[in-house]
């Protein structure tokens, strides 16, 4: 046995005695808990951190309003999302592991059983081919993360009246993309291959079991200590986090909170490198016209603009979807089709000597403030515009100066750490931008 599994085994030992835990002792069980699960799988820190987090919640969950869905994804298959539910099942509660259960089998069991979900081959339940008891399990999976979210249904020879509870932790995987309600309740864990230079042990269960089991038993222990401080929490969130991200990050970073600073700020950097920057389901082509729009007069330092003008500039961006709308670029009644749901409408405008239909800065200022990340706090990529315009929560927003909303203080992140946020953020918004494109193109928009 390596010297590292024997000093783990020591320090498990000492866990599955421990009573009164302290910032210390937990810290020292999400670590251990890190350790175990990137032993057979290859994640990055904020990934890891993020599944440790949702496993110990998965113990605790009853103490939260919300509780967040894990999203473990790829774009092809063999990157790891079997084995990484092969070591969750190990170590949350009351483990259930489905394949294409239906709505009525998952509010039954959730509603004996109080499980954690573990739903694999998700692609196959809501893939193109899926049958109509999709829609049902979808909306099922809508409203299963709030507390007291229940399924009515009439029940025996007497057809009873009966609600049947479907609020339990969740982690559903896949290939591609999770449907976008799902996906908005959701923490996500991306998966790619390993490279040539990336190792993972062999999973054999019993192996894994003398780790797993000690470990699952140490966090129960936890729980039971932890619950009532848990159930009072209220948490620092990031600011750049939407309100969907908020709540669902919400009982993870309570946690994190209770193991210290370190914890703390470590949860902080994987909440705001994992939710930010993605798809959402509000965040629609209708608001990234919004967000280019933005750019464009920030660039420009023009208060206003004639139709065809600001039509031509759209059209200009690279990775934007305007040059190429059903294979013709934007034109000025295109633009007012798009923006008249804004209730933003071409005005007779002034420009230098001439006159002609188009905008005013001050008629977006509204819509920017609603819709756009951050108050329409926006940067871009480059002084040009031939670069497409980065949403807020990229580098330009993102600072050490970014501070934590909470009822006892602030946090400041780690600038170094949140540099690295930014650029994996602008590539997830350039992969939205590209699949908003073909549904243009495919005529879904």
């Amino acid at each position: 046995m390596s010297s590292d599994r024997v000093r783990l085994n020591a320090d498990l030992a000492v866990l599955v005695e421990t009573v009164e835990w302290s910032p210390g002792e937990l810290a020292s069980l999400l670590d251990i808990t890190v350790a175990t699960i990137r032993r057979y799988v290859v994640l990055d820190d904020a990934c890891s951190v993020a599944a440790t987090l949702w496993v110990a919640h998965t113990h605790v969950f009853e103490a939260f309003a919300t509780t967040p869905y894990l999203s473990v994804t790829s774009a092809e298959k063999r990157c790891g999302k079997t084995r990484l539910f092969d070591v969750l099942s190990l170590l949350v509660a009351r483990p259930w592991r489905a394949i294409s259960p239906s709505e009525a089998v998952v509010f039954r069991k959730i509603q004996a059983d109080r499980p954690t979900l573990l739903l694999d081959e998700v692609d196959a339940i809501f893939g193109p081919k899926a049958n109509g008891n999709a829609e049902a399990l979808r909306s099922l999976l809508n409203a299963g993360n709030r507390r007291g979210t229940t399924v009515p249904r009439c029940v025996g020879a007497s057809f009873t009246l009966t609600d049947f509870n479907t609020f339990c932790p969740k982690a559903l995987a896949g290939i591609g993309e999770l449907p976008e309600t799902v996906a908005d309740r959701s923490v996500p864990i991306r998966l790619k291959r390993k490279s040539p230079g990336e190792q993972a042990e062999r999973f054999r269960q019993r192996e894994a079991l003398e780790v797993t089991q000690p470990l699952a038993q140490s966090l129960a222990s936890w729980a039971a200590h932890a619950a009532p401080s848990l159930a009072e929490a209220r948490p620092a969130v990031p600011e750049v986090l939407n309100d969907r991200a908020e709540e669902a990050w919400e009982p993870l970073l309570a946690i994190a909170d209770l193991a210290g600073e370190a914890w703390a700020e470590r949860a902080r950097l994987a909440a705001v490198s994992l939710s930010t920057g993605q798809a959402q389901e509000d965040e629609s082509i209708g608001v990234r016209l919004l967000a280019d729009i933005f750019c464009i007069f920030d660039t420009s330092n023009l208060e206003r603009m004639p139709s065809a003008q600001l039509a031509e500039k759209l059209a200009k961006l690279e990775e934007a979807p305007w040059g190429d709308l059903r294979g013709r670029p934007l034109d000025s009644r295109g633009l007012a089709r798009r923006l008249k749901r804004y209730e933003i409408h071409p005005k007779v405008i002034r420009v230098g000597t001439e006159t002609a239909r188009g905008y005013a800065r001050e008629v977006f200022e509204d819509a920017w403030s609603r819709y756009l990340p951050s108050n329409a706090s926006l940067s871009v990529t480059s002084a040009t515009l031939a670069q497409p315009c980065a949403f807020a929560g990229d580098s330009a927003t993102v600072t050490p100066d970014t501070l934590l909303r909470s009822e006892n203080g602030v946090f400041p992140l780690n600038h170094a750490d949140v540099t690295g946020v930014a650029h994996k953020q602008a590539e997830e918004e350039a992969d939205r931008l590209r699949r908003d494109h073909a549904d243009i193109a495919e005529g879904r928009t």
